[in-house]
């Protein structure tokens, strides 16, 4: 299983500065920014993103 770094309280405050700002929002945005925080820890290829967190392509 990955290791996720966002807080419920985090992505609540997240979520809102994105409508603020007129963002579109989708069911698993939390996962794929999770992935995106992963992807910048780690510095690990797209491809080897953990598939818990999203599929690769997305």
């Amino acid at each position: 299983m990955a290791r996720t770094v966002l807080t419920d309280n985090t992505w609540e405050q997240l979520q809102s500065t994105m409508k603020a700002h007129g963002c579109h929002t989708w069911k698993n945005d939390k996962q794929v920014m999770e992935a995106i925080l992963w992807k910048l820890r780690t510095g690990a290829p797209w491809r080897d993103i953990p598939s818990e967190l999203c599929p690769w392509k997305t």
